[in-house]
């Protein structure tokens, strides 16, 4: 047995994989770096055959979340961390949260991300995160810091929380909330974690028309599914309902843009959620919403749009 299994699913992405990979050397603790290749075309299983130090297993083209739970399936250390193919590790980080984990008995230690763009190699800071009090309110939000990519798992857990394939399109949501569920006790490192790398080829920023869609009902899927187990636990309390609130209201909106009826039903279950919500949108649009409502504003918001394809 290892201490730290890092998993690296990969798909098309022999550009940016020897980053990630080299990112995950050196470390002190023991590690074993697991890529999983999602039927490449691009040479990334040749290359990887060369990598004598990477547990590579190759397997058709099936997404992410297959090829997340099969280098589960594999991982051997006491914890895990999931690291995207284009995102890379600060050097240092698996000692210093692995030897977190380990002081205080931790089943998640956490640190903060900042991000990295690909183009210009530049460095986007963001401020310290905060020690969290509720992870499972910090997961529902829409508040910066829950990336997986700056988080250890504790192994035992997260093969107790599969990646859902009926939720591909948000199943790091899915994971970080159903992990939540299980209370895990929690430890925090000062400082950054890794990089998010911003590039052209981005997965979710390429996500439109009817993708876009399935992966807002997905969203939609996992707080009704989230809450829902929450409620029956009573552990539905009311910062997590304010919590929730926060995500649900964009997601209200996006759909709402297709689909008017339901995203109305949506900003309706807010409103039931948590009665005293305020609409966060400011100047003119948060006027709009607060004197002709919701309805009324997406459609103007719809004729807007239309008139614009128009021009």
């Amino acid at each position: 047995m290892c201490d730290v299994s890092i998993i690296i699913p990969t798909y098309n992405r022999l550009w940016c994989l020897p980053i990630a990979i080299e990112s995950c050397r050196n470390s002190d603790c023991k590690t074993e770096i697991i890529v999983v290749d999602d039927g490449s075309t691009d040479g990334t299983w040749d290359w990887l055959s060369q990598q004598k130090d990477v547990i590579s297993i190759k397997q058709k083209n099936q997404g992410q979340t297959y090829a997340a739970n099969a280098g589960t399936a594999l991982a051997k250390g006491k914890y895990i961390r999931f690291l995207d193919s284009d995102d890379f590790l600060e050097l240092g980080i698996i000692d210093k949260q692995f030897i977190a984990a380990e002081l205080e008995n931790a089943d998640l230690v956490y640190s903060k991300v900042d991000s990295f763009d690909f183009e210009t190699k530049t460095v986007k800071k963001y401020p310290e995160i905060n020690k969290w009090r509720d992870f499972v309110e910090v997961q529902l939000s829409n508040q910066y810091g829950s990336h997986y990519l700056g988080m250890l798992f504790k192994t035992d857990l997260v093969k107790k929380t599969p990646r859902r394939a009926d939720f591909a399109l948000r199943d790091d949501r899915m994971f970080l909330l159903e992990y939540a569920l299980l209370n895990p006790t929690i430890s925090f490192v000062a400082g950054c974690a890794g990089y998010w790398v911003v590039h052209r080829n981005q997965m979710q920023a390429n996500y439109n028309g009817l993708k876009a869609q399935v992966a807002n009902y997905q969203s939609l899927k996992i707080f009704k599914t989230i809450l829902s187990a929450l409620e029956q636990k009573g552990d539905l309390t009311l910062a997590r309902k304010k919590a929730a609130c926060s995500s649900l209201w964009p997601l209200a909106t996006w759909i709402a843009k297709n689909h008017k009826q339901e995203g109305l039903n949506v900003y309706k279950w807010i409103l039931e959620l948590y009665p005293e919500f305020k609409i966060p949108e400011k100047s003119f649009l948060g006027l709009c919403y607060n004197i002709f409502g919701f309805a009324l504003t997406q459609h103007l918001l719809s004729l807007r749009r239309n008139l614009k394809s128009l021009i």
